[in-house]
């Protein structure tokens, strides 16, 4: 049986990057630097460890690379090891990131220490190494260690232009594809096509991928398949550009089996259970004693509104809360009790003749939320998030939704009693669009980014906005 033959040629390829095009015959192979790089920073590491205790000899026990002082770095450098493979210290990240690379090693050698602690602890072997010259170690390694990651990531700045990965993408006819630091390829001038049929083919791509991290192919639906199926024999982690996915904003794959399909995953709740929890916990504490503390000034308040105008004490009203859901918002009723706007659909305005006298004085200095500290206890709302609106808000006469279709993605997580927009200044009126979008994008901003010492900062901040120009 005859075979169709073809020389296994290396042929140059025309390759554009940020530079323009250019003519490379291969990629060279970043992963066998990466790997050099990892194994020279093990060593220096070690050398780190074994120098930082040796010093923390001398100046303790007075004799230069002392065995006792020397027991530290013998026990620390395995546990310090297995932890930084595990928190990704040695990763390609770590050469690129300072900030990455020095929170990676130092919480990696602070565990490694923790650790070490508790096994001497119920080993009873406390007493064979110095406390005093254990710490001294640690704090004379940390700076260095930090140090050499600083200087890694110097050197692959300066002579690999800080490229840690190589990325090639294939352009076939699909829409434009931009990467940090990727080299691209156009399939129709190099006459590259997924034909499952030609061995030929599959050589002539295979020589195009050596070396390469990966490949992002860009193509017409109708191709996505046949390149699915060649990467896939490439031995290279690769992609195929959709823009039906784009679209609806998928953020993964999943697959489940009995089934013939896979889904996209289009949505995940912005905390995982521990954040939650913590966040919760942290409310329920916050606005129990805030509650209790604040309770003369709250009674105080009630009296004030009750005696104005003989009204009821509290303004309820529908705001849209997590997931989208309705919940009754609580507020000390600063309007009369005849002009209350319970959709929301009139915003209040300086001077506003429905504001009573306590009310003005209350709204000036933010007193009248106070009372949705209860809503954070029943749960309905949370201390800090994105500030529930009322159904009829509107900015320049269009409803908010109306506005930008993100709108709804802000109550992904509770509402708040204050949020980072509002310690940036955007509350009050919303007479224009902006005043919306400003809103949103910091709304959108916090829920990405969340953080439990986020909540406290913007706490402290708020301090220093509770009068507020806008505040009527």
């Amino acid at each position: 049986m005859n075979r169709p033959t073809s020389p296994l040629v290396d042929y140059s390829i025309e390759i554009e990057d940020a530079a323009g095009a250019h003519t490379l015959s291969r990629s060279p192979s970043l992963e066998k630097k990466r790997l050099r790089v990892f194994a020279l920073m093990m060593a220096m590491d070690m050398a780190i460890l074994h120098f930082s205790y040796a010093v923390a000899g001398l100046l303790y026990e007075g004799v230069w690379w002392h065995d006792r002082a020397l027991m530290g770095a013998y026990l620390i450098t395995p546990l310090f090891y297995t932890l930084s493979f595990y928190n990704r210290a040695y990763s390609a990240e770590a050469l690129s990131n300072i900030r990455f690379a020095a929170r990676k090693v130092v919480l990696a050698l602070l565990l490694s220490a923790a650790l070490l602690n508790f096994i001497a602890f119920y080993m009873k072997a406390n007493a064979e190494f110095s406390r005093v010259t254990f710490t001294l170690g640690l704090f004379f390694a940390i700076p260095l260690l930090i140090a050499l990651r600083w200087l890694v990531t110097r050197y692959v700045e300066r002579h690999w232009n800080g490229k840690v990965h190589n990325v090639l993408i294939v352009q076939d006819d699909g829409p434009r594809f931009e990467l940090p630091h990727a080299q691209r390829v156009y399939a129709r001038e190099l006459e590259l096509a997924p034909d499952p049929s030609d061995p030929f083919m599959y050589d002539r791509v295979g020589r195009l991928l050596e070396n390469q991290d990966k490949v992002v192919v860009t193509c017409p639906l109708e191709r996505r398949a046949d390149w699915a199926h060649m990467l896939k024999a490439m031995g290279v982690r690769g992609e195929v550009v959709s823009e039906p996915a784009h679209t609806i904003g998928a953020l993964g794959v999943t697959r489940y089996s009995g089934q013939d399909c896979t889904t996209l995953v289009v949505s995940t709740g912005p905390l995982g259970l521990r954040s939650r929890v913590v966040k919760r916990g942290f409310d329920w504490a916050i606005a129990a004693g805030a509650l209790l503390v604040l309770s003369p000034l709250l009674i105080s308040v009630a009296i004030a509104i009750k005696l104005e105008d003989g009204g009821p004490v509290l303004f309820v009203q529908r705001r849209m809360g997590r997931g989208n859901r309705l919940f009754n918002l609580l507020k000390f009723r600063s309007m009369r009790q005849v002009s209350t706007d319970a959709d929301g659909t009139q915003s209040t305005t300086r001077n506003d003749m429905r504001v009573t006298r306590v009310g003005r004085f209350i709204r000036s200095i933010s007193i009248d939320e106070l009372p949705q500290l209860w809503n954070v206890l029943r749960g309905d709302m949370s201390l800090v998030g994105p500030r529930p609106h009322a159904l009829g808000s509107r900015a320049d006469s269009k409803l908010f939704w109306e506005i930008d279709r993100q709108y709804w993605r802000r109550h992904s997580l509770r509402p708040g009693l204050t949020g980072l927009a509002q310690v940036r200044g955007h509350r009050g009126n919303t007479e224009r669009e902006q005043d919306l979008t400003d809103r949103l994008q910091s709304d959108l901003e916090y829920i990405s980014g969340w953080s439990l010492r986020r909540d406290i900062g913007i706490m402290f901040q708020t301090l220093s906005v509770l009068r507020h120009e806008r505040a009527y």
